[in-house]
C-alpha cells in the first residue's frame, strides 16, 4: 500500500544560502535518514539511483513549464505557444525533436568545433599569461563558449558581443527574480529568434558547414523543422552551450586552487583532460539539482506523489552517493570511476549540449593547467547566489607563475 508523501516523516533539507561545504553536509544528513528529504516548496530527492529514476520517470515533468505559467509569464507574449522550449516540452513533441536534431548534437559533431575551441581559449590565455595574475570570470570563462557557439550556427565571429548579452539575460528565467527580469529576458529572446530567422534564411539559398545548415537538411520520414522550431533550437543551444560551460569552468578551476598537485598532474599529463572534466564536474558541478512536478499522481517506492507535487532532484547529492562512488567525497582526477557524473541530467531531458560542453572543457582545462602553472588563489572567490539554478564564480581571481 502506498504512503501519501505528506504523511512520512521526513528529515528537512533547506540548502539555500548554504555555503558549499554546508549544503554538502546538510545533504549528506538528510540522505542517512531517508532517500526523501522536505524542502520549503516539496521534496529533494539526494541518492542517485532515486534521481536518476524520477528523472527517467516521464510521469514527472520539467518543472521549467511551471515558469511559463506563473502570473508575470501570462502576462506577456514570451510565455505564448510560440516560445514553447525543447527544454520545456514533453510527451510526443518532445520526442519528436529530440529524435529529428540528434545527429546534429553528436561527440563527433562537437569535434569538429575542437580547433575553434583551442584557438579561443589560446588567444584569452594569451593575454593575460604574461601578467602572471587574472581574474579567471571575466577573462576567460564569460567570452570563451559564446565564439563556439557563433561557429557552431554560423553567424560571423564579431557578433560574439551581441550573442553572449543575448545569453546572459535569457538566463535570468533561472535566477528567481522573474517579475523584475521578464522584459530583459523577452527582448533577447524576441532579439535572438530575429537575429536567427536571418540566418536560416540565408542557409537554406546558401548551405555551409555549421548546425543551422544541418538542421535545415534533417528530414525523417517526410518531417522536417520549421524556421520556428530552428530559431526555438539555436536559443536552446545558446543557453546549453554557453551559461552552462561559462559557470562549470570556473567551477572546475576554483576546485583545481584546492588541489594544486592535481592541477600539476593534468599539465604533465593532458591525457587526463576527460577523466578530470567528468571529476570535476561529480565533485562541484554548476548544476546543481533540477526540479520535476507530477503530472499525475505518481506512485514510485511505495510513495504516493499528488498530481502537482515539486520534487526536487539533487543532483550535486546524487554525485556525492556513497552507494553510488567509491570515497566520494575525495577528488582525483586519475580515478576511474564506474557511475557516471549526474551534472548533465538524465532521462528525456538529458543536456542536449553535453558533448559540446564536454568538448569545450576538455580543451580548456589542460591548456589552462600547462600555460598557468602553480596555480593559486589571489584573493576570495566571490559565488553567485546559490539561488541561482546555473551557479559558480562571479569571480575568480587568481595567480601563477610563468609557463
Amino acid at each position: 500500500m502506498a504512503h501519501l508523501v505528506s504523511e512520512l516523516s521526513l528529515p528537512d533539507l533547506d540548502v539555500v544560502g548554504l555555503e558549499r561545504q554546508e549544503a554538502i553536509a546538510a545533504i549528506e544528513a538528510a540522505r542517512s535518514v531517508h532517500w526523501l528529504a522536505r524542502n520549503e516548496l516539496g521534496y529533494t530527492v539526494t541518492r542517485l539511483q532515486d534521481v536518476t529514476a524520477i528523472l527517467r520517470d516521464q510521469r514527472f515533468h520539467s518543472a521549467l513549464s511551471m515558469i511559463e505559467q506563473s502570473p508575470e509569464f501570462g502576462a506577456s507574449s514570451y510565455g505564448g505557444e510560440r516560445r514553447q522550449s525543447i527544454l520545456t516540452m514533453e510527451g510526443e513533441g518532445h520526442a519528436r525533436l529530440r529524435r529529428l536534431v540528434a545527429p546534429a548534437f553528436t561527440p563527433a559533431s562537437a569535434n569538429r568545433l575542437r580547433p575553434t575551441m583551442r584557438k579561443v581559449v589560446g588567444e584569452l590565455v594569451g593575454r593575460v599569461v604574461d601578467q602572471g595574475e587574472c581574474e579567471l570570470v571575466a577573462d576567460v570563462c564569460e567570452p570563451y563558449p559564446i565564439p563556439i557557439i557563433c561557429e557552431l550556427l554560423g553567424a560571423p565571429p564579431e557578433d560574439w558581443k551581441l550573442f553572449s548579452a543575448w545569453a546572459t539575460d535569457i538566463f535570468r528565467i533561472f535566477n528567481n527574480n522573474l517579475a523584475e527580469d521578464l522584459p530583459l529576458i523577452e527582448r533577447a529572446g524576441e532579439e535572438l529568434t530575429a537575429y536567427v530567422s536571418d540566418l536560416i534564411a540565408e542557409r537554406r539559398a546558401d548551405p555551409r558547414d555549421d548546425l543551422l545548415s544541418d538542421l535545415i537538411a534533417i528530414e525523417q520520414d517526410g518531417d522536417r523543422l520549421s524556421t520556428d522550431e530552428m530559431a526555438m533550437l539555436a536559443q536552446a543551444v545558446l543557453m546549453a552551450g554557453t551559461d552552462t560551460t561559462r559557470n562549470q569552468l570556473a567551477c572546475s578551476v576554483a576546485l583545481f586552487t584546492e588541489h594544486p598537485d592535481q592541477w600539476a598532474l593534468l599539465a604533465e599529463q593532458p591525457e587526463l583532460a576527460t577523466r578530470a572534466v567528468e571529476e570535476s564536474m561529480r565533485y562541484l558541478g554548476a548544476v546543481r539539482g533540477t526540479a520535476r512536478f507530477a503530472s499525475e499522481d505518481v506512485v514510485y517506492r511505495d510513495v504516493l506523489f499528488p498530481q502537482g507535487t515539486l520534487v526536487v532532484t539533487s543532483l550535486a547529492g546524487a554525485n556525492r552517493d556513497p552507494e553510488a562512488f567509491d570515497d566520494p567525497n575525495v577528488f582525483d582526477i586519475t580515478a576511474e570511476r564506474g557511475t557516471a557524473q549526474m551534472t548533465f541530467g538524465s532521462g528525456i531531458h538529458f543536456c542536449m549540449g553535453a558533448a559540446l560542453a564536454r568538448a569545450e572543457l576538455q580543451e580548456a582545462l589542460p591548456l589552462l593547467a600547462r600555460r598557468m602553472p602553480g596555480l593559486a588563489r589571489n584573493g576570495d572567490i566571490e559565488w553567485k547566489p546559490s539561488s541561482f539554478g546555473i551557479w559558480g564564480p562571479s569571480r575568480l581571481p587568481l595567480r601563477f607563475g610563468p609557463a
